[in-house]
């Protein structure tokens, strides 16, 4: 999910709004008014616009920074259980509550759990927001093997569910997350950590290439993709560090993939839960 630090813009607009406003309110309103020959005297454009504008920002502020916030998903790495174009809520203050653009830790909240859909500042370029099942946890020792987890030597129970065949075209791959081919319809399982199941897919017609196994630091997360055999994750980059955590995915609010090849407005999908 691609950055482009609307965060910034939006707390700058919010300051300078409310500052033009307050400015006026101390130095310059009253004696405006006082000079007036009429009973009432129109505020400056500027100072109209301040006054009706900085309400509304600080409002959608505090929603975006301290309750939710919306992404969009442009990827099939999260395939079957988010689809391209799927418009989500995560919610920010599961995690701990963050201050905007510096992002320091204000709140504890919960400790992220093995199954939570979390979005996360990519640690190669925090520039992007990323969306990946929280897989292992600071401490575990996670193995994948013959596209089969393991975590703490507990092998993660999995159990066949159904084909998947792709809605997209052989020239629209994104669409289907890999799974375009007639012939090659891919897995869905149903994987179990604790008490939480969650869906994931594999691709038959791709050669797998990843095995190994890692220890989890402190502070670090372990995440991955569910649809296993098409996502960049930790098993080729590395950890998310806790600092990165943006908050925990919970509901689909719109579906609209408006690509050649792609569902369009899907009124279906809307109130879908993601997370428990």
């Amino acid at each position: 999910m691609v950055h482009f630090d609307f965060e910034f813009i939006l707390v700058i607009v919010t300051a300078l709004t409310g500052l033009i406003w307050l400015i006026d309110a101390l130095f310059f309103a009253r004696s405006r008014q006082q000079g007036a020959t009429s009973k009432t005297l129109p505020d400056p454009i500027l100072i109209e616009y301040s006054k009706s504008f900085f309400p509304v920002l600080l409002a959608v502020m505090v929603l975006r920074s301290f309750l939710y916030e919306p992404f969009r998903i442009p990827s099939g790495s999260m395939m079957p259980t988010l689809l391209v174009g799927d418009f989500i809520l995560v919610n920010k203050y599961d995690f701990g509550l963050r201050l905007p653009i510096i992002h320091n830790r204000v709140t504890d909240g919960d400790k992220p759990k093995r199954g939570d859909v979390a979005v996360f500042r990519y640690p190669e370029d925090e520039s992007l927001d990323y969306i990946k099942l929280i897989i292992g946890l600071p401490g575990d020792h996670i193995k994948y093997y013959d596209r089969r987890l393991t975590v703490n030597g507990k092998p993660i129970n999995i159990a066949f569910d159904h084909k998947y065949q792709g809605l997209g075209t052989p020239e629209n791959m994104m669409n289907s997350g890999g799974c375009d081919k007639v012939n090659a319809a891919c897995d869905v399982f149903t994987e179990n950590f604790d008490l939480s199941g969650y869906s994931v897919m594999t691709n038959p017609d791709v050669r797998y290439t990843f095995d190994g196994e890692i220890f989890v630091p402190e502070g670090q997360y372990f995440v991955m993709g569910d649809n296993r055999d098409h996502s960049n994750d930790s098993r080729f980059w590395g950890f998310v560090p806790e600092e990165n955590l943006v908050g925990k995915a919970v509901m689909i609010w719109m579906h609209w993939d408006w690509r050649e090849g792609g569902r369009g407005l899907d009124l279906s999908r809307i109130g879908t839960g993601i997370s428990d």
